[in-house]
């Protein structure tokens, strides 16, 4: 096809092709086991698949209202209740989307316009930042304390200026597994507190905190709440990352601006999947086992992996694991992976790309959310190095 010739500004002149689809490349053109996408290999439940089935056969095949059907708010709306003891109306507050990036996109989209500063906690998941600057907005980033991801709060308040528009937190945190205490929460609280700031808090492994940790959502706490658009998943709570349905909830006039753009974003997401979703739901076992199903996952494959020269950093949540290479090699994050895929068949994400500078500490990310296995071939791979 003959090119456009005409002048082309680009919006993102720093952003290439994504690392999650890099490795994903390289995985396959090398037959390696591919731990770096953040997927499941596993099916999603036969239960949630009929009841997908069910509702696209009885005709629920035709446009959702903007905000999402009603049967599924509810159940979120009750969720947030007995978990969060926190009151969002059904109308008024709560709207599902075409998955968790959108939420977070429709968000700033919502909120940050030109000059507008967005702080975000580095290493990032990266559509973050790609999102604050298509939209004119400028990013200011906030480096998590190595090696146990913690916010510094020393630095935090400092960059805060009269031009901050939005935070964006992120717990359990993607790559690292790291989670929010409740001392940061309050901390974040006395932040704000009199400042016109948007808090979009990013909550999608949610379900999967381990060790008898309590998740601190955002929605816990009044103050905070009252300031926070928190994002969900059900893509990573029910193993169908493929289905893109998520959902936002936030107080009345957030969700009113974040419903502005929403309509012209996607409008409507997926009907049949919403009501499978919504019956799904009425039995609270099916997302209150995730954390024990997936702490599992996460146990069998450090167990499997202790007699490597990888060293295991911790990992509270989410279905990622980070391993120290230092006794191992001292190359670069970003040539180590590619070597694990290319003489080792094994793939990986480096934590250095999730960094606008690709700071190195020798860390990569493995995704755990896997068969039993597929675990096992992975680490016995992973000790013979």
């Amino acid at each position: 096809m003959k090119p456009f010739e005409g002048n082309i500004i680009t919006k993102l002149p720093h952003t290439s092709t994504s690392i999650f689809a890099v490795m994903s490349g390289l995985a396959h053109d090398h037959n390696a086991v591919n731990l770096s996408q953040g997927f499941p290999d596993f099916p999603v439940s036969d239960e949630l698949i009929d009841l997908v089935n069910y509702f696209m056969k009885k005709g629920f095949n035709q446009y959702a209202p903007m905000q999402g059907v009603p049967e599924l708010r509810k159940m979120i709306s009750k969720l947030f209740k007995s978990t969060h003891s926190a009151d969002y109306d059904v109308d008024k507050e709560i709207t599902i989307t075409a998955g968790a990036t959108q939420a977070i996109f429709t968000a700033i989209s919502a909120f940050v316009g030109k000059g507008d500063e967005v702080i975000i906690f580095e290493p990032a998941y990266d559509s973050y930042a790609p999102s604050v600057t298509v939209n004119g907005g400028l990013v200011k980033y906030a480096q998590l304390q190595y090696p146990d991801y913690s916010i510094n709060w020393d630095e935090l308040p400092r960059m805060i200026s009269s031009n901050t528009k939005m935070i964006i937190i992120n717990s359990p945190h993607n790559p690292t597994g790291s989670v929010i205490g409740e001392n940061d929460i309050h901390r974040l609280e006395n932040l704000i507190r009199g400042r016109d700031i948007v808090v979009l808090s990013d909550e999608v492994y949610e379900h999967l905190i381990f060790d008898g940790i309590q998740h601190q959502s955002a929605s816990r706490f009044p103050e905070l709440a009252s300031h926070t658009i928190v994002v969900g998943s059900f893509g990573k709570t029910f193993h169908a990352t493929g289905w893109k349905t998520g959902f936002v909830v936030a107080p009345e006039n957030l969700m009113s601006e974040f419903r502005k753009v929403h309509q012209f974003v996607v409008f409507a997401t997926n009907t049949p999947i919403q009501h499978a979703l919504a019956e799904f739901m009425r039995k609270p076992e099916n997302y209150n086992s995730l954390c024990d199903f997936y702490q599992r996952k996460r146990d069998f494959f450090l167990d499997a992996l202790k007699n490597s020269k990888f060293k295991a950093l911790p990992c509270n949540g989410t279905y990622f694991q980070l391993l120290d290479y230092s006794n191992i090699s001292d190359e670069s994050e970003m040539d180590m992976a590619v070597r694990l895929v290319e003489e080792h068949g094994i793939a990986s994400i480096p934590v250095s790309s999730f960094y606008r500078t690709q700071e190195n500490n020798n860390t990569l990310r493995f995704c755990f959310a896997k068969k039993e296995s597929t675990l096992k071939k992975a680490a016995d791979i992973l000790c013979t190095i």
